[in-house]
Protein backbone atom coordinates (compact mmCIF):
# COMPACT_ATOMS: atom_id res chain seq x y z
CA UNK A 1 0.00 0.00 0.00
CA UNK A 2 1.39 3.74 -0.75
CA UNK A 3 1.70 4.91 2.36
CA UNK A 4 1.34 8.70 0.81
CA UNK A 5 -2.52 7.81 0.55
CA UNK A 6 -4.53 9.43 3.03
CA UNK A 7 -7.34 7.43 3.99
CA UNK A 8 -9.37 9.83 6.50
CA UNK A 9 -12.51 10.39 5.26
CA UNK A 10 -14.01 13.98 6.36
CA UNK A 11 -17.98 14.05 6.84
CA UNK A 12 -17.64 17.96 7.35
CA UNK A 13 -15.04 20.35 6.19
CA UNK A 14 -15.44 24.11 7.22
CA UNK A 15 -12.93 26.05 4.74
CA UNK A 16 -12.90 29.70 5.93
CA UNK A 17 -16.12 30.11 7.32
CA UNK A 18 -17.01 33.74 7.43
CA UNK A 19 -20.08 34.96 9.01
CA UNK A 20 -21.49 38.89 10.33
CA UNK A 21 -24.43 40.33 11.98
CA UNK A 22 -23.88 44.01 11.18
CA UNK A 23 -21.18 45.17 13.38
CA UNK A 24 -20.53 41.30 15.40
CA UNK A 25 -18.23 38.95 13.73
CA UNK A 26 -19.98 35.91 14.71
CA UNK A 27 -17.39 33.61 12.84
CA UNK A 28 -14.22 34.67 11.83
CA UNK A 29 -11.97 32.49 9.01
CA UNK A 30 -13.29 29.24 10.57
CA UNK A 31 -11.37 26.24 9.14
CA UNK A 32 -11.85 22.36 10.60
CA UNK A 33 -12.63 19.23 9.53
CA UNK A 34 -14.84 16.60 11.33
CA UNK A 35 -13.47 13.03 10.50
CA UNK A 36 -16.28 10.54 9.87
CA UNK A 37 -17.27 7.77 12.43
CA UNK A 38 -16.01 10.01 15.39
CA UNK A 39 -17.89 12.26 18.04
CA UNK A 40 -16.51 15.41 18.44
CA UNK A 41 -16.88 18.19 20.60
CA UNK A 42 -17.18 22.13 20.47
CA UNK A 43 -16.78 23.77 23.42
CA UNK A 44 -16.73 27.73 24.40
CA UNK A 45 -19.10 30.77 26.52
CA UNK A 46 -22.58 31.41 24.98
CA UNK A 47 -21.87 34.12 22.49
CA UNK A 48 -18.42 32.81 21.36
CA UNK A 49 -19.93 31.29 18.06
CA UNK A 50 -20.91 27.77 18.63
CA UNK A 51 -24.82 27.67 17.49
CA UNK A 52 -24.23 30.00 14.47
CA UNK A 53 -21.57 27.30 13.14
CA UNK A 54 -23.74 24.57 14.09
CA UNK A 55 -26.81 26.55 11.99
CA UNK A 56 -24.52 27.23 9.02
CA UNK A 57 -22.99 23.37 8.78
CA UNK A 58 -26.94 22.34 9.09
CA UNK A 59 -27.79 25.00 6.14
CA UNK A 60 -30.32 27.46 8.52
CA UNK A 61 -27.83 30.08 7.88
CA UNK A 62 -25.54 30.71 4.52
CA UNK A 63 -21.63 32.51 5.28
CA UNK A 64 -20.48 35.86 4.20
CA UNK A 65 -17.97 34.04 2.77
CA UNK A 66 -16.00 30.57 2.65
CA UNK A 67 -17.33 27.06 2.22
CA UNK A 68 -19.17 23.78 4.03
CA UNK A 69 -18.84 20.66 2.49
CA UNK A 70 -20.95 18.12 3.79
CA UNK A 71 -19.32 14.48 2.57
CA UNK A 72 -17.46 16.72 -0.02
CA UNK A 73 -20.74 18.51 -1.54
CA UNK A 74 -21.62 22.03 -0.94
CA UNK A 75 -24.19 22.38 2.05
CA UNK A 76 -28.14 22.06 1.42
CA UNK A 77 -30.59 23.19 3.18
CA UNK A 78 -30.92 21.45 6.54
CA UNK A 79 -34.03 19.68 5.26
CA UNK A 80 -32.72 18.01 1.82
CA UNK A 81 -29.78 16.82 4.27
CA UNK A 82 -29.07 13.20 6.21
CA UNK A 83 -28.28 15.11 9.18
CA UNK A 84 -30.26 14.86 12.74
CA UNK A 85 -30.29 18.40 14.55
CA UNK A 86 -30.70 19.61 18.25
CA UNK A 87 -30.41 23.85 18.08
CA UNK A 88 -32.29 25.55 20.38
CA UNK A 89 -35.41 24.43 21.77
CA UNK A 90 -37.24 21.99 18.49
CA UNK A 91 -40.93 23.35 18.10
CA UNK A 92 -43.64 20.80 18.79
CA UNK A 93 -47.02 21.01 18.05
CA UNK A 94 -48.34 21.59 22.09
CA UNK A 95 -51.50 19.82 21.32
CA UNK A 96 -50.52 16.79 20.04
CA UNK A 97 -48.89 13.67 21.93
CA UNK A 98 -45.09 13.23 21.45
CA UNK A 99 -45.77 9.89 19.09
CA UNK A 100 -47.86 11.90 16.83
CA UNK A 101 -45.42 15.35 16.86
CA UNK A 102 -42.85 12.65 15.75
CA UNK A 103 -45.28 10.60 13.05
CA UNK A 104 -45.73 14.20 11.62
CA UNK A 105 -42.17 14.81 11.30
CA UNK A 106 -41.56 11.56 9.81
CA UNK A 107 -43.83 11.78 7.16
CA UNK A 108 -41.87 14.69 5.34
CA UNK A 109 -39.34 11.96 4.18
CA UNK A 110 -41.51 9.11 4.61
CA UNK A 111 -38.39 6.73 5.53
CA UNK A 112 -39.42 5.07 9.06
CA UNK A 113 -42.45 2.83 10.41
CA UNK A 114 -44.57 3.60 13.25
CA UNK A 115 -42.68 0.75 15.20
CA UNK A 116 -39.74 2.51 14.58
CA UNK A 117 -41.17 6.16 16.22
CA UNK A 118 -42.23 4.18 18.86
CA UNK A 119 -38.90 2.36 19.54
CA UNK A 120 -37.09 5.93 19.27
CA UNK A 121 -39.38 7.17 22.14
CA UNK A 122 -38.77 4.33 24.90
CA UNK A 123 -34.89 4.52 23.65
CA UNK A 124 -34.78 7.91 25.01
CA UNK A 125 -36.76 7.29 28.09
CA UNK A 126 -40.48 8.04 26.78
CA UNK A 127 -43.46 5.95 26.48
CA UNK A 128 -44.21 5.59 22.86
CA UNK A 129 -48.12 5.00 24.28
CA UNK A 130 -48.55 7.96 26.29
CA UNK A 131 -51.75 10.14 24.99
CA UNK A 132 -50.63 13.28 27.07
CA UNK A 133 -50.22 16.13 24.99
CA UNK A 134 -46.41 18.21 24.65
CA UNK A 135 -47.89 20.99 26.24
CA UNK A 136 -47.65 18.99 29.56
CA UNK A 137 -44.44 17.88 28.86
CA UNK A 138 -41.57 18.73 31.88
CA UNK A 139 -39.21 20.04 30.34
CA UNK A 140 -36.24 17.20 30.39
CA UNK A 141 -39.35 15.09 28.65
CA UNK A 142 -38.88 17.87 25.94
CA UNK A 143 -35.61 17.36 25.43
CA UNK A 144 -36.30 13.72 25.54
CA UNK A 145 -38.53 14.17 22.33
CA UNK A 146 -36.36 16.43 20.42
CA UNK A 147 -33.42 14.21 20.96
CA UNK A 148 -35.69 11.25 19.10
CA UNK A 149 -36.53 13.78 16.83
CA UNK A 150 -33.48 13.98 15.68
CA UNK A 151 -32.23 10.51 15.81
CA UNK A 152 -35.23 8.61 14.59
CA UNK A 153 -34.56 8.71 10.69
CA UNK A 154 -30.75 7.23 12.14
CA UNK A 155 -28.80 10.07 10.37
CA UNK A 156 -25.42 9.55 9.22
CA UNK A 157 -24.31 13.23 10.82
CA UNK A 158 -25.98 14.77 14.32
CA UNK A 159 -25.22 17.97 15.33
CA UNK A 160 -26.45 18.55 18.84
CA UNK A 161 -26.17 22.17 20.50
CA UNK A 162 -26.35 21.48 24.13
CA UNK A 163 -28.08 17.98 23.77
CA UNK A 164 -28.19 17.45 27.67
CA UNK A 165 -29.98 20.85 28.62
CA UNK A 166 -32.73 20.05 30.79
CA UNK A 167 -32.16 16.11 32.14
CA UNK A 168 -31.50 15.29 35.47
CA UNK A 169 -28.38 13.21 36.30
CA UNK A 170 -29.95 9.75 35.20
CA UNK A 171 -31.15 11.28 32.09
CA UNK A 172 -27.26 12.75 31.15
CA UNK A 173 -26.35 8.78 31.33
CA UNK A 174 -28.68 7.44 30.13
CA UNK A 175 -28.27 9.54 27.08
CA UNK A 176 -24.80 9.59 26.76
CA UNK A 177 -25.32 5.51 26.39
CA UNK A 178 -27.71 6.40 23.54
CA UNK A 179 -25.05 8.54 21.97
CA UNK A 180 -22.34 6.34 22.46
CA UNK A 181 -24.39 3.77 20.70
CA UNK A 182 -24.99 5.24 17.72
CA UNK A 183 -21.60 6.18 16.92
CA UNK A 184 -20.83 2.82 17.35
CA UNK A 185 -23.33 1.89 14.72
CA UNK A 186 -21.61 4.95 12.61
CA UNK A 187 -23.31 8.43 13.34
CA UNK A 188 -20.71 11.24 13.34
CA UNK A 189 -21.48 13.57 15.93
CA UNK A 190 -20.50 16.84 16.64
CA UNK A 191 -21.94 18.32 19.62
CA UNK A 192 -21.73 21.24 21.87
CA UNK A 193 -21.97 20.82 26.03
CA UNK A 194 -21.67 23.27 29.02
CA UNK A 195 -20.92 19.56 31.20
CA UNK A 196 -17.47 19.07 30.53
CA UNK A 197 -18.13 15.53 31.54
CA UNK A 198 -20.21 14.92 28.25
CA UNK A 199 -16.84 16.53 26.98
CA UNK A 200 -14.39 14.19 28.35
CA UNK A 201 -16.48 11.08 28.06
CA UNK A 202 -17.51 11.06 24.83
CA UNK A 203 -15.87 12.98 22.44
CA UNK A 204 -13.17 11.75 20.31
CA UNK A 205 -12.00 15.40 19.05
CA UNK A 206 -12.31 18.54 20.86
CA UNK A 207 -12.16 21.82 19.79
CA UNK A 208 -13.03 25.53 21.33
CA UNK A 209 -14.88 28.78 20.10
CA UNK A 210 -14.05 31.87 21.65
CA UNK A 211 -15.02 34.93 19.86
CA UNK A 212 -15.55 33.49 16.15
CA UNK A 213 -12.17 31.87 16.33
CA UNK A 214 -12.18 28.24 16.00
CA UNK A 215 -9.12 26.57 17.63
CA UNK A 216 -8.39 22.57 17.39
CA UNK A 217 -7.53 21.30 21.25
CA UNK A 218 -7.03 17.55 20.99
Amino acid sequence: MDGGINLVKNIVEVIDAVKNFKETKALKQVYIKFETGKIHGVIGRNGSGKTVLFKCICGFMTLDAGTILIDGIPVKPAVSQDIGIIIEEPGFIGSLSGFKNLKLLASIHNKISDNEIRKTLELVGLDSNSKKHVSKYSLGMRHRLGIAQAIMEKPKLLILDEPMNGLDKQGVLGIREVFKELNRKGTTIILSSHYAEDIETLCDTVCEMDNGVLIQLR
